[in-house]
């Protein structure tokens, strides 16, 4: 099967989610929360990220996270996962439980698309605050794909993780779960960075680009993922997006959707003139969806 006919693939039953000129959502891709040993490349981002979460909870955000969430091919465990990040987990709760939440798996988290994962890894968490099990997100269900259709024009956009791009990273992604887990991993440990990893090899990362670029000219549909952790706006005439990642060695990225426009915006800390550290979001770039570029 090649990639294009994955890419389809993806958005075949998969939930249409209707927005508005009053909608707001928050892309987010490529989180790879770990297990807090020195593999777990969410721990130098995980107050950014925390913080954006906030305040996106606080000003009514819908959360859409475009797959890799979590590090499952370098850790086999989800419980010890939950535990070290228990203030992500519980604050995801709160927008599961306002209807806020939709979370699709990559290939670094492909066991998600298991029937059986969701009830037994994301059913409940332990809570460190009452010292007991709570509920975290029962009944969730991940999908390959989403769909968000605006109810004003009609334009779509098509939400997905991107790792159908390539062979290795979707159909073969048992073997590449081998590969990172067994090969990868303890060479990373020592400066030798995963050739085949979309995110660290330059070659690899444009080649996905480009297939995900054609898919989306040859479909005349916007496409929106993440996987190659470079963030993408405004690259015209190409209908290609990407939300960037989480794991960038200073920064987080995200794509905010609201008033009918695309924002990308980055997190990171900033300093004051007087040595003190402060959050700061920095917008990168501005897209307005087809119709409301002529209102805006």
């Amino acid at each position: 099967m090649g990639y294009k006919k994955r890419i389809d693939n993806s958005f075949k039953d998969v939930p249409v989610l209707p927005i508005n000129e009053q909608s707001r959502c928050v892309l987010f891709s490529d989180c790879h929360r770990g297990n807090g040993t020195n593999n777990d490349n969410f721990l130098k981002t995980q107050h950014l990220y925390f913080a954006a979460l906030e305040h996106y909870y606080r000003n009514g955000f819908t959360y859409i996270e475009l797959g890799d969430g979590d590090e499952l091919w370098e850790n086999r465990s989800m419980d010890r996962i939950k535990e070290i990040h228990g203030n992500v987990f519980w604050l995801l709760s709160l927008f599961y439980k306002e209807n806020r939440l939709y979370m699709l798996y990559g290939n670094h988290d492909m066991e998600k698309k298991r029937n059986s994962f969701p009830d037994k890894n994301f059913s409940s968490y332990f809570c460190t605050s009452s010292q007991c099990f709570t509920d975290l997100c029962p009944d969730i269900r991940f999908y390959p794909g989403l769909i968000l259709k605006d109810t004003l024009y009609g334009t779509c956009l098509y939400l997905t993780h991107g790792h159908q791009a390539s062979l290795l990273n979707s159909t073969l992604w048992m073997l590449g779960r081998f590969l990172v887990r067994y090969v990868w991993k303890p060479l990373e440990q020592i400066g030798i960075l995963d050739p085949t990893n979309a995110a660290k090899n330059y070659t690899v990362k444009k080649r996905s680009e480009q297939k995900l670029s054609a898919w989306a000219k040859a479909n005349d549909k916007i496409l929106i993922t993440g996987h190659t952790h470079r963030p993408v706006l405004n690259e015209a005439p190409s209908l290609y997006i990407n939300t960037g990642s989480c794991v960038h060695p200073r920064c987080i990225t995200c794509i905010e959707i609201e008033h009918g426009t695309l924002t990308l915006v980055k997190w990171f800390m900033g300093t004051r003139k007087n040595g003190n550290f402060y959050l700061d979001r920095e917008i990168l770039s501005v897209r307005a969806l087809p119709g409301y570029d002529k209102i805006l």
